[in-house]
């Protein structure tokens, strides 16, 4: 069957000077024979110039002094943040007292920060040596940091709308109502705060073509990669950090007012506590989500840049993630130890404890012969 010459769509070659002659096999396979005049070989000797705007930048670990000093502070964040969030949850789990809302969500909060901890030396030695604990542990624990950072956050806003109702709306249906939902709303606050960390799970240990060391990062491979990374970074920032720091600044501000009105010196420890928790959050938090935000409008073209700020950006988001997480160790401050409650109920704990080894020890030291009279008190 004879076939007509077809012209293809190659750069610097006239449709005249491509044939293409088509033959039928035997067994039915279709040869195809392309015949290039001799102007096409010489028309394509071209000089390309690669386009710095366009080709890919080229992945740069941090500087080795860099490196050591974010794993110090993450080592330092984790042997911090371990004894204080157990701490915390100890004292709260020992209370003979019943439990109001803000004792519950800062129990979870504990849990919250001290998952995040657990996971930080893993972490440190990545940032030095590269990630070399496979893809299984890359996945969970990147899930595991990102769901509880988020869940953190909101627990927070939990907290300031508990103070908000008990300051603002201080009545006794109010006080009820919230103790049947404050640990449903728990439960609720675990199921969101994992659901935004679940595109965590799309990380894998891979090896870069730049780099000589494995990395733990993102590998989206379901349609549009940038669309599905855009999309998910949207919804975090959207209900992970915006909308919880919306929630604090307003019933904050509501809180302070009507403390502003009140008399006695009460008002002035609880603005001081206000105050100190929204600073901390704010110089922890911020700059890790506004870090997150620009690379957020790089990726879609909004901000022009050049390798050097995406490189600039890159080292940027590292640390200010280890200025992020160290809000899992000032938590435990700034929610109880500040909290004059808190320091009675540790005195308390701990005279009790007291008393209970007092009262052991002098029952087993009347139960022993009289020569180890006396050895066997606490003090």
């Amino acid at each position: 069957m004879a076939t007509q010459p077809t012209a293809l769509p190659l750069s610097g070659v006239e449709p005249q000077s491509l044939q293409v002659h088509c033959d039928q096999a035997p067994a039915r396979v279709m040869s195809f024979t392309y015949v290039f005049t001799e102007y096409y070989f010489e028309a394509s000797n071209e000089t390309f110039v690669l386009d710095s705007d366009t080709s890919p930048c080229e992945l740069k670990p941090l500087e080795p002094t860099a490196a050591v000093a974010v794993g110090v502070l993450l080592m330092a964040i984790f042997l911090l943040a371990i004894p204080g969030n157990l701490l915390v949850g100890w004292v709260i789990s020992t209370s003979k007292q019943t439990l109001n809302p803000s004792d519950v969500y800062l129990f979870h909060l504990t849990i919250a920060d001290g998952l995040i901890a657990l996971t930080l030396p893993f972490w440190a030695v990545a940032v030095s040596q590269g990630w070399l604990f496979g893809g299984f542990m890359c996945k969970l624990l990147s899930f595991v940091n990102e769901a509880n950072f988020y869940i953190s956050i909101i627990f927070l806003a939990c907290i300031s709308i508990d103070r908000y109702l008990l300051i603002v709306h201080a009545s006794g249906t109010v006080k009820s109502r919230q103790r049947m939902c404050s640990r449903l709303l728990c439960a609720g606050v675990w199921a969101f705060g994992s659901a935004l960390g679940l595109p965590e799970l799309f990380n894998e240990a891979t090896k870069f073509e730049d780099l000589d060391r494995m990395m733990c990062a993102e590998d989206f491979d379901i349609g549009s990669s940038s669309l599905w990374r855009l999309a998910t970074k949207g919804i975090r920032h959207m209900f992970g950090f915006l909308l919880p720091l919306g929630v604090m600044i307003v019933c904050y501000s509501i809180t302070t007012v009507r403390l502003l009105h009140t008399r006695g010196f009460q008002k002035y420890r609880a603005m001081k506590v206000i105050l100190a928790v929204v600073i901390a959050f704010l110089v922890c938090s911020m700059p890790y989500h506004i870090t997150m935000i620009i690379d957020m409008l790089m990726r879609t073209d909004l901000i022009q840049f050049d390798c050097a700020m995406r490189t600039s950006v890159n080292q940027a988001i590292v640390a200010t993630h280890s200025l992020a997480l160290m809000h899992s160790c000032i938590n435990p401050v700034l929610y109880a130890f500040v909290g004059e409650k808190f320091r009675k109920k540790i005195l308390l704990l701990f005279q009790r404890k007291v008393r209970k080894e007092r009262s052991t020890s002098s029952r087993f030291s009347r139960s022993t012969s009289q020569t180890s009279e006396g050895h066997g008190a606490f003090f």
